[in-house]
């Protein structure tokens, strides 16, 4: 089956279709349970890091789940948490760090404990050829380069990457999420940029990658969990489960994620 993209607009415009058909069916008894026997749309909030291995995993779910179909929506973290706090409709969250799903489980939007499926951390990324002669972070000071904004995952790791090697190179242009960051570099504008390893591979040929030092000592954590207001609340168990799964742990290995930390 087909994955519908959507856009946090889109989730919100959803939002208020859901609302304006609830109240038109308000009243009617011959409508109640209409659509009960058709198939099911699962809703599944992605970071945008995300986005090659749970295109995957989302296949395998619907290949083994008849009747459903998984729609994912990819965004900056932060993005999508807040999307959340809106009320847009959504079934499951999986974020890039620990911090941004704390802000929606403090806000009373998680249905249980979050459970951690994977790590990732940061690479340099330049165009082919590497015409910045980028070679590690210290290239970074006379160099032209993109970091997310700094609310969403990949911008915080960036920011606390940089402190770390002592750095007070100051980016190009600040992005909204990691593969806004991979655009940039990939069509050249930047000489380098700082992604997730997961990116880095997702691009292929289209971007070389460079080391960057103490990257290993910045590592975001990837958690995932059941929304509290999920419409598909089995489903999106069974699809926590298969994140979690052997299956699904090798499908993030295979994109380049780390395991889940223990």
């Amino acid at each position: 089956m087909k994955h519908v993209l959507r856009t946090p607009a889109l989730l919100a415009a959803a939002a208020a279709a859901v609302a304006a058909l609830t109240l038109t069916a308000c009243g009617s008894d011959d409508d109640a349970g209409a659509d009960s026997g058709e198939d099911r749309t699962l809703t599944v909030l992605a970071a945008a890091s995300l986005t090659e291995s749970f295109d995957e995993i989302a296949d395998v779910f619907e290949s083994e789940h008849d009747g459903v179909e998984v729609r994912l929506s990819y965004d900056s973290s932060a993005v999508l948490a807040e999307q959340v706090d809106q009320g847009s409709p959504g079934d499951v969250l999986a974020t890039a760090d620990e911090k941004t799903m704390g802000s929606v489980v403090d806000a009373g939007h998680a249905a249980g404990d979050p459970t951690t499926f994977a790590t990732n951390t940061l690479i340099i990324v330049t165009p082919p050829g590497n015409p910045g002669k980028v070679g590690g972070i210290d290239d970074l000071g006379t160099a032209t380069f993109a970091v997310c904004v700094p609310q969403a995952p990949c911008g915080d790791a960036a920011k606390r990457l940089l402190a770390l090697d002592g750095s007070t190179a100051e980016p190009t242009t600040e992005e909204e999420n990691v593969k806004g960051v991979l655009t940039k570099v990939t069509l050249g504008e930047v000489d380098a940029g700082l992604v997730y390893r997961s990116d880095a591979l997702a691009a292929g040929d289209d971007v070389e990658s460079v080391e960057a030092e103490n990257a290993s000592e910045v590592v975001n954590v990837n958690p995932i969990t059941v929304l509290k207001d999920a419409e598909n609340a089995d489903d999106a168990q069974a699809f926590v489960d298969l994140v979690l799964s052997d299956p699904g742990q090798k499908i993030l290995a295979d994109h380049g994620f780390g395991p889940a930390a223990s």
